[in-house]
């Protein structure tokens, strides 16, 4: 059987003298999607709110394919993934995404949130999370009302507070992906991850990407603001910004940290550059179809492309420079990429075997 995506010398170079090392022999990866094919209906006029390169990376990610990234990419390591749907548009199937990622949860023994509408009244909500026995929601900002225009969008238009309240008597976890063309330094952002924190205290609330904060510009004063807070989460799933993960260890500190990488988009071959606040991904040549008219695609030829690794890589190897910039222990390295995630999912009900 042919495998799921070519491994280049290149590639195998980098892991053995950057990263095998450094990584845990055992890790959970607390940000991937699992989705078949059949679930999309198509983005329709809901695409304004999505970037769209990460679809030319896979059309789908069978639990079967996320399961075979994991040797490729890991060889000698243990990885145990928190999986949830990909759900981008009122159009999909979202009813089929969910119980198929609650299927392949209870098949192969793997923690899992729901991906929620904003639309569920609480007890469609609740009564959801529990027959698909989900350990919290994984909510979007694509799903919010379309009447709401994309920069005026909310954290609470689609994560609304009668939600936040069955998450919060539950224990439950939401991943969030924060809205608004400010990213983590916006300050409607800001004030309502606050604003959940503290009216919702037993939400296990992660934030995702580091509130998207990609580049030098997407921060502002966001981590002066973060340093004050006690409990949420943050992943570093698919952001290569040493810097700005250098500054969130500085701000919350390591128990607060998680690996995640946002898989199926993470086997991307590239390296990132940000311009002016805009993170452009650097890709070879023809590799994944027509980019031209993407501000966040560029492609290169040659040498230059060839030298391009997975996604994967240059994300862990952004945080490996970020922890040694700071001075992360041993342990430290160890909490955000096993201990802090097992702590996580078991508060929110999953059984410790799982890991």
């Amino acid at each position: 059987m042919e495998p799921l995506f070519e491994v280049k010398s290149i590639d195998r170079k980098f892991y053995e003298e950057r990263l095998r090392d450094f990584l845990p022999e055992k890790f959970i990866d607390i940000h991937t999607h699992v989705w078949l094919d059949e679930f999309k209906g198509g983005t329709g006029g809901l695409s304004r709110r999505i970037v769209t390169w990460p679809s030319r990376v896979a059309r789908d990610n069978p639990i079967e394919d996320l399961i075979a990234t994991y040797p490729l990419m890991f060889p000698g390591k243990q990885v145990v993934p928190l999986i949830f749907g990909s759900v981008l548009s009122s159009d999909d199937d979202i009813h089929g995404a969910n119980a198929y990622v609650s299927e392949c949860a209870e098949k192969h023994h793997f923690p899992a949130l729901i991906f929620a509408a904003p639309q569920w009244n609480a007890t469609e909500f609740e009564e959801r999370m529990i027959a698909g026995k989900f350990l919290g929601a994984k909510v979007y900002l694509s799903l919010s009302d379309p009447c709401i225009p994309e920069k005026e969008i909310r954290i609470f238009d689609f994560l609304p507070h009668h939600q936040l309240e069955v998450l919060n008597e539950h224990g439950w976890i939401v991943m969030l992906h924060i809205p608004r063309d400010g990213r983590l330094k916006d300050p409607v952002n800001l004030a309502e991850m606050l604003e959940i924190e503290k009216r919702y205290p037993n939400v296990k609330l992660i934030i995702a990407h580091i509130g998207r904060a990609y580049c030098p510009e997407d921060v502002g004063n966001a981590f002066d603001i973060l340093a004050e807070t006690e409990k949420m989460m943050f992943d570093f799933s698919a952001n290569t910004h040493a810097e700005n993960m250098e500054k969130l260890i500085r701000a919350v500190g390591p128990k607060r940290i998680m690996f995640g990488s946002d898989l199926p988009i993470l086997r991307m071959r590239m390296r990132r550059i940000c311009e002016d606040g805009n993170y452009v991904n650097i890709v070879p040549k023809g590799l994944y179809g027509e980019v031209s008219g993407d501000p966040h695609m560029r492609e290169v030829k040659g040498e230059e492309a060839e030298k391009l690794t997975f996604f994967m890589y240059e994300e862990i190897e952004a945080f490996r420079c970020a922890s040694e910039a700071v001075g992360l222990a041993r342990s430290d390295i160890e909490d955000i990429f096993y201990n802090n995630a097992v702590s996580i999912l078991s508060e929110a009900g999953a059984p410790i075997s799982l890991f």
